[in-house]
């Protein structure tokens, strides 16, 4: 076994094993209390340069699919589990999932007690943190100083490192009852999937490089609503979405939400703009 640490950058230190691949990586250390479903968390792009703590003891006991992915790849910076699978037994399963780890270089370490790892962020606060394995292990001192190197997810603008390069249609599942514009943010496939059973055509539409171009995209829709969808980072760098929620609340078009897109429209009803009751009644999550 390779050994792997864990480092907080308020200096605390957990041992355990290596798990995926080897080396370095840096992020903001959260937890995820999901006793199932890893494959589609670590595949969420909401999780993106976040090391995830899953706090449920045993990891990995159905391999990876082809079909559960949330997105395009893994987009967690790193994996904290307690007790890997050693064989995943399900129908569906084509490989482990540290051999899933390994193939998208996704460091992680195993063997952590998660349950005191949990109680320590939840007193103290999301914090950064660095996993190191194989040769990238050093002295903790040096380690710690990595951590705090890193940069902190405060002012982190990362929703056009996850969104969509191009625009793209779900239609619906039978007949069409709505269409709908959602902003890719961090959308998840299982989105869009859900609408489309539920009769919505989802135009998936990328973050715009200006607040012109998102809102002709939208408008060009003819949308019977807009979707912000979930994602990763800090809401207060999201300047273009807000405007874009404003231009969508003037035009009295319905707006809804989950997540991120949530603390968007939160940042807009903030503004004073529109009133709470408002944007609460535009808004809803799942």
């Amino acid at each position: 076994m390779t050994e792997a640490v864990l480092v907080l950058e308020d200096g605390k230190v957990f041992r355990g094993e290596a798990f995926g691949a080897t080396g370095t990586t840096l992020g903001e250390v959260v937890f995820c209390t999901g006793m199932t479903g890893y494959q589609e968390t670590l595949t969420d792009p909401s999780y993106h340069r976040q090391i995830v703590v899953a706090t449920a003891p045993q990891i990995g006991n159905t391999g990876w699919n082809d079909e559960d992915d949330e997105s395009r790849r893994i987009w967690v910076a790193g994996y904290v589990v307690r007790d890997p699978a050693r064989t995943p037994s399900n129908w569906r399963s084509r490989r482990p999932l540290d051999a899933a780890l390994a193939e998208q270089g996704v460091v992680g370490i195993s063997g952590v007690d998660t349950r005191t790892l949990t109680r320590h962020i939840r007193e103290r606060g999301a914090m950064r943190g660095g996993v190191f394995s194989g040769d990238a292990l050093a002295g903790p001192d040096a380690m710690v100083d990595r951590v705090l190197e890193s940069p902190r997810m405060t002012g982190a603008d990362l929703a056009g490192q996850v969104t969509t390069e191009a625009a793209y249609v779900v239609p619906a599942a039978g007949e069409r009852r709505w269409k709908v514009a959602a902003l890719d943010l961090g959308i998840k496939t299982n989105t869009p999937r859900m609408m489309a059973a539920r009769g919505i055509e989802t135009h998936v539409l990328p973050v715009g490089a200006t607040i012109d171009s998102m809102i002709d995209a939208v408008l060009a829709v003819e949308p019977d609503g807009v979707f912000l969808a979930n994602g990763p980072g800090d809401p207060a760098t999201a300047d273009g979405p807000v405007e874009l929620t404003r231009a969508v609340l003037d035009r009295r078009i319905p707006l809804f939400g989950i997540c991120f897109g949530h603390q968007i429209l939160g940042r807009r009803s903030a503004a004073g703009r529109t009133s709470c009751a408002t944007a609460t009644a535009a808004s809803t999550s799942r």
